[in-house]
């Protein structure tokens, strides 16, 4: 069974409904450049500031489509 990495940050991001290129968005890098960090766990400050960004677009209430 494969592991994804980065878990944590995938899965609060679907728990709020907020689609991973509007991560990308808000943190300033292309969807493609994004999901390529997210194939290896991200520093702690890294995750910090994406989780950051995950939360202010889920109290944004942003609609996904």
């Amino acid at each position: 069974m494969v592991t994804l990495a980065n878990t944590e940050i995938r899965e609060a991001a679907k728990r709020n409904g907020v689609r991973l290129w509007q991560v990308a968005e808000g943190i300033g890098i292309s969807d493609a450049a994004f999901s390529r960090k997210l194939r290896r766990e991200l520093s702690a400050s890294e995750r910090e500031r994406v989780m950051t960004v995950i939360e202010k677009l889920a109290g944004e209430g942003r609609e996904v489509s």
